[in-house]
């Protein structure tokens, strides 16, 4: 069983996660893109921050739940830090199993736990400002904001 988990302020390379497989039967790759609109909007790029000393070890519970609760032989989350670029990829998941209902319950569980738990807020831009999505922002941040 190998699993491993990233936060990354450059391009996630989606090759390696792909390559995985080899010989395993099922491969379920989670790829977020970073969209053009959110709720009516034009979003014209995007920020994510993170606590990281909090978020990598959170992110490794994920994998060790994963690799738990399901018969898998790969388990990968990168997540992606910085500014980015519509059509960038955010946050990527690769899991690997020999069957595709346990590769599929598996990183749609990986998915919806890191969105949920993990401390990784996200900043939409748009042409008139800029918004935290979800209320999301980052506690020192919001502090700051308020000393103003």
């Amino acid at each position: 069983m190998k699993a491993a988990v990233e936060l990354t302020k450059t391009p996630i390379d989606m090759a390696p996660l792909h390559a995985a497989a080899s010989t395993d039967g099922a491969l379920c790759l989670f790829a977020g893109i970073v969209r053009d609109h959110n709720a009516g909007r034009e979003v014209r790029h995007l920020e994510y921050e993170a606590y990281e000393e909090m978020a990598l070890p959170l992110m490794r519970q994920i994998a060790n739940s994963v690799i738990e609760r399901w018969p898998v032989t790969y388990v990968r989350i990168v997540h992606r830090l910085g500014r980015m670029e519509i059509g960038d990829v955010s946050v990527a998941i690769a899991i690997t199993s020999a069957h595709r209902v346990e590769a599929f319950e598996a990183c749609r569980y990986a998915i919806d736990t890191l969105k949920r738990k993990v401390p990784i807020w996200k900043k939409e831009f748009y042409a008139d400002g800029a918004v935290w999505v979800d209320g999301s922002m980052p506690a020192a941040l919001a502090e700051t904001t308020n000393d103003r």
